[in-house]
């Protein structure tokens, strides 16, 4: 059986604890989860216990994150770090180009070369903040062909959200395996190990790295007490370890580097768990769309999954934002998003199909593209979405040929040197809004 195969089987056979923000619990083995206490004298079957905070102490209980692990070996048993070169990943603040105040659209990533994994496929697209200072975000791809073998990473800068788009992930994490396909994400929070596996030839993708404050679900407020992205459909891992004594290659990113050091045993051996710093599994088709049923286009923000607050109220470090399957019934009304310029940064992705807002095939808004429309740049549907979107019918109509994502932050978002000269990026994206003519009749 190849390794995809296996790591295929793996992945269609897994179990999983539901609920976002839940205090899991989970043991691999009998009796090895503690009763009554998080640190005993002696952890129960000769097992280290370990605490891994996600949060200062003393944060109020609702914002703490942090889990218990009882592990075969503890996290401290390592040689030093050593720097490496960082490939294509940049981190926040970005300082190698000049904020941009004009739209840009890249084409996919081109396919990635031999023998590259989740990790070397990573390239940073841009972001903002300062990750040494816990505020602000990065936008990456990623493209791979090969999984990651007898290698692990983590992530210290922030909390790393996974969106597939083209090839399943299986991903090993301390806490236990997550499957994650395209119309999936998955969270990895600050701090937690992993490794990806392939489940396809190769892997395409998008990550939002969140320096700031953990993402959560957002407030409902006038919607009430359901709607959006229902906590008991994020999916968290049961635990699975590896007991394995052979060199591994541990990655991990801090301030903005790449330090690497050689086990001789996996750290992914985490037989039992307890806690909220988890990482979670969510299929973005299960998100319960609200949205007018009488007039007008509503706010992109009624779409949101995740969000990482800030320090002022409504006003995020990041949303992650899903335009999923929905009807349109509005009467009297222009129903794909309308022209508008805002103060929020817009990265948006294409996971499949297309989007109702932008047309489509070569040179268009594709799968595995992205558009970046940062603090007040003018957007909106393209002409010729304008044109047949205010000549339709207006009867009921069900959008269901497409899965689109939006990060959406409160600074301006810097591209990075790369990105602003790759060869994917669309010269003459402003075309696509040339031909809007004077329609004025006084």
């Amino acid at each position: 059986m190849s390794g995809i195969e296996q790591a295929g089987k793996t992945a269609e056979g897994l179990e999983y604890s539901a609920g976002f923000g839940n205090q899991h619990s989970s043991e691999a083995v009998p009796g090895a989860l503690p009763h009554g206490r998080n640190s005993p004298q002696r952890a129960p079957l000769g097992l280290y216990a370990e605490q891994l905070s996600g949060s200062a102490f003393t944060e109020p209980r609702a914002h703490n994150r942090r889990s218990w692990l009882y592990r075969i070996r503890p996290s401290a048993a390592h040689p030093p770090f050593v720097r490496i070169d960082n490939g294509a990943i940049r981190t926040a603040p970005f300082t190698d180009s000049v904020p941009d105040p004009n739209r840009l659209r890249w084409d996919p990533l081109p396919d990635p070369a031999p023998g590259t994994d989740f990790l070397s496929g990573l390239w940073t697209l841009g972001g903002n903040g300062d990750a040494a200072q816990r505020t602000g975000m990065a936008v990456h791809l990623y493209h791979a062909d090969s999984s990651m073998t007898d290698r692990v990473f983590s992530d210290a800068d922030g909390e790393l959200l996974i969106v597939p788009e083209r090839g399943g992930l299986l991903i090993r994490t301390e806490l236990g395996l997550l499957h994650a396909r395209p119309g999936h994400i998955a969270l990895i929070p600050r701090g937690v190990r992993f490794r990806v596996e392939l489940l396809d030839a190769t892997a395409r993708g998008y990550v939002c790295e969140n320096y700031g404050q953990p993402f959560t679900l957002p407030e409902l407020g006038p919607i009430g007490a359901n709607g959006l992205a229902n906590a008991r459909d994020f999916l968290a891992p049961v635990a699975a370890y590896e007991d394995v004594e052979r060199p591994v290659e541990v990655v991990n990113k801090y301030c903005g580097n790449l330090w690497s050091a050689t086990y001789d045993h996996s750290p992914l051996d985490v037989v039992a768990w307890h806690g909220t710093h988890t990482p979670y599994v969510y299929d973005l088709h299960r998100f319960n769309v609200i949205g007018s049923i009488s007039y007008d286009h509503p706010d992109p923000s009624i779409f949101t999954v995740l969000t990482s607050p800030s320090d002022t109220p409504g006003l995020a470090g990041v949303d992650f934002v899903v335009f999923a399957p929905r009807w349109l019934v509005g009467e009297d009304t222009f129903r794909p998003p309308y022209f508008h310029r805002n103060v929020m940064s817009e990265y948006m992705g294409l996971i499949e199909g297309a989007y109702d807002a932008k047309t489509a095939g070569k040179g268009g808004f594709v799968p595995g593209g992205g558009s970046l429309h940062t603090m007040m740049s003018a957007h909106g549907p393209d002409r010729e979405t304008f044109d047949r979107a205010s000549a339709a019918e207006l009867k009921p109509q069900k959008i269901d040929d497409g899965l689109a994502f939006m990060f959406e932050t409160r600074w301006p978002l810097t591209t990075t040197e790369q990105a602003a000269t790759a060869g994917h990026l669309q010269r003459g994206y402003d075309d696509v809004w040339q031909g809007l003519s004077r329609n004025f009749r006084p």
